[in-house]
């Protein structure tokens, strides 16, 4: 048994293994069922703690609308006199605005904390799904003709980009991910941060025979059609 293999799989879990030890480890887990589900077993953890993670902190941009829409409220000065029943009047009306921002900025939160959530558990099970192509022995490697790495696609059309070196999306830019048809027509197959070393990207639908992938560089957010030349592109599949 290849011991010293085996033993990198929580490493490779937690993406801290270098290029070569990388590349070793996936072509292994290719053909170990043992590894294969140990890494499952990880990526439960993993998301376990990520879910856990996802504190409730507030953005900057929440935090900031919440002080203005504060200072924004006119300033209730309650005069030294005894006091009187209509005086209540404008009291009330100002805790029931401040109740109001108060109920909204709370709103925004959960809406947040929830979306985080939704994205922390989107990103794990693409990831995971993208790992479970790679492992697969039955998939097939497709070469780049540009960038550093390699397309895998299994026999259902899923897809793994695997690319070394790109490193992280410029700030307020993203990168995304193509599938480009025999035509030159390019749909949106998903959107990546990217990373230094070694990223695998899994794509958002189905890769057919005669197709290829595509990586741009995009605004945040991404767009409907490439806006600028593509930094990694596969040959077809």
């Amino acid at each position: 048994m290849e011991t010293g293999v085996h033993g990198l799989t929580a490493a490779y879990a937690l993406d801290a293994l270098d290029p070569a030890e990388r590349r070793e480890y996936e072509e292994h887990l290719a053909g170990c069922e043992q590894c294969r589900d140990e890494l499952a077993s990880f990526w439960q953890t993993t998301e376990a703690l990520a879910v856990g993670a996802s504190g409730a902190q507030p953005s900057e941009d929440l935090r900031d609308r919440i002080l203005a829409g504060a200072r924004a409220e006119r300033q209730v000065v309650v005069p030294f006199e005894p006091p009187r029943r209509r005086s209540l009047a404008p009291v009330l009306g100002a805790a029931a605005a401040v109740a109001a921002v108060i109920a909204l900025a709370v709103g925004f939160w959960a809406l947040q904390v929830s979306n985080d959530l939704d994205d922390a558990r989107s990103a794990l099970e693409r990831e995971r799904s993208a790992l479970s192509v790679i492992a697969d022995p039955t998939a097939r490697t497709v070469a780049l003709q540009t960038g550093d790495g390699r397309l895998v696609v299994d026999d259902d059309g899923r897809a793994a980009l695997v690319v070394h070196d790109l490193g992280p999306a410029p700030a307020g830019k993203t990168y995304e991910l193509w599938i480009v048809d025999a035509g030159g027509v390019a749909a949106p197959a998903g959107l990546f941060p990217g990373r230094d070393g070694v990223d695998v990207v899994g794509l958002e639908g189905t890769v057919r025979s005669g197709e290829g992938v595509a990586v741009t560089v995009e605004d945040r957010g991404g767009a409907n059609e490439p806006t600028t030349m593509p930094i990694v592109a596969s040959q077809p599949a």
